[in-house]
Formats: structure tokens, sequence, C-alpha cells
């Protein structure tokens, strides 16, 4: 379910609330070689399921950078900011890639509202975000894929 914030008061209310979970995504090795195709990281355990297979992952693993680059889908799954006609991606904070995504894997994020900063140019956003990966019983894995503090500007 979409959260709609239009005020800062909903917002800054809002900080410290678990916003709930993005729908899974499947990361399937044509989005794996699509995104080493668009950044030009062609390396072998990205893109060479025959030589991944007896690699450190056992299969081909989903480039960190791809994971981090699904976050403004699978947040703005959960967030509408409403009240704002100008959102910009303004960075990340704090991110890490603690476990690999093997190709095929199914992903998901949660997330939580930080903070709500007011700055010259409107409101800072910082969200809390960790990419869960499903488990082969369907429950999320233990050790989350990524979890990084991102940034929205609203204007």
């Amino acid at each position: 379910m979409t959260r709609v914030f239009a005020t800062y008061d909903e917002l800054a209310g809002a900080v410290g609330d678990h916003l709930g979970y993005s729908k899974w995504v499947t990361i399937d090795q044509q989005r794996i070689d699509a995104f080493a195709d668009a950044t030009g990281d062609h390396q072998w355990i990205h893109v060479d399921p025959e030589r991944a297979a007896s690699g450190p992952f056992g299969a081909t693993i989903a480039h960190g950078y791809l994971t981090l680059s699904l976050l403004p889908a699978l947040v703005t799954s959960l967030v509408d900011y409403a009240g704002w006609s100008v959102k910009v991606n303004y960075g990340s904070n704090k991110v890490r890639f603690p476990m690999a995504v093997p190709v095929d894997s199914r992903v998901r994020a949660g997330v939580e509202v930080a903070a709500v900063t007011q700055v010259p140019a409107g409101l800072q956003v910082a969200m809390r975000v960790a990419v869960e990966v499903e488990g082969p019983d369907g429950v999320p894995l233990e050790k989350p894929a990524l979890v990084a503090e991102t940034l929205t500007l609203l204007v």
C-alpha cells in the first residue's frame, strides 16, 4: 500500500515509521546483462553463467549497483509525495551490499522514514531502505542484499 504525503507535517510525523515492503522484483540474467551493457561492467561473475557456476557464488550475481539502481522504483511503490511537484533523487548515505543477489532471485525493499529536514531548496527526506532476497521457502533471507539511507529533495 502506498503512503501519501502532502505536507511537511505529515512527513515529519512519519519519522521512525516503517512504510512496508515493495512488491518482489525478479533479477534475471537479461536484466543483469542489460545493466552490464549500460555500465560497461562485464565482469564474469555477472555475465558469464558457465564460469560463474564454478565461481564463489555458484551462479552469476547482480551488480551491487544494479540493486541500488532499483531503489527509486521500489521506494516509489510505497511512497507518494503528492504535495510536491518536483522530486529529485538527491543521493544516498551509508550504502552497503552485505550479500550477493544470485541470478533469478526475487528482491524487495523495506522502507522507513529516517528524517525530514527543511533545506533552502525545499525538504530533504531521508529513508532507510533494506533490500531483501527471497529465500527458497518464500521467506526473506536473514541478511539483506543492500542497506542504504536514500535522500530525496522535494521542491
